[in-house]
């Protein structure tokens, strides 16, 4: 069962009550899974709306990040990444940059390629358990 991503006061007053230690009544503690799972990101049809309009960017650019599952999905999906000169590059978290065009709080990674000049920022979503992106960034392929 899906259920709608909480509103920010919402999150807020979660993470009031969590820091008050406040008990958590079953409603609460469904509201805290819901945004540990979603990021606090859009949902239902305004998540694919939202989707739709990201494609008009490139892939891994703010406007369109990577979306991922968690930071391990973060960094399964940066293992699979190679150059345009076939390397594999190496990477590193720069950190968040606020909430991207999902709602959700956005990463920023540092990816460098071995023979290749310029470096290349990539930004990722990692509040999408639902998906397995299988597209590259300009750039860029995927193995698998």
């Amino acid at each position: 069962m899906r259920h709608p991503a909480p509103s920010r006061t919402r999150i807020t007053t979660l993470i009031a009550a969590a820091l008050l230690g406040a008990s958590a009544s079953p409603a609460l503690a469904l509201d805290v899974e819901t945004l540990v799972a979603t990021g606090g990101r859009a949902s239902g049809d305004d998540l694919a709306r939202r989707i739709s309009a990201a494609r008009a960017f490139p892939l891994g650019s703010k406007d369109n990040p990577v979306r991922v599952a968690l930071p391990s999905g973060q960094h399964a999906y940066l293992s699979h990444l190679r150059c345009s000169n076939g390397a594999r590059p190496t990477f590193g978290r720069i950190g968040s940059f606020g909430p991207g065009p999902y709602d959700s709080i956005i990463d920023g990674y540092r990816v460098v390629c071995p023979g290749i000049s310029e470096d290349a920022m990539l930004f990722m979503d990692m509040y999408h358990p639902e998906h397995r992106e299988t597209a590259a960034p300009p750039g860029f392929t995927l193995v698998r």
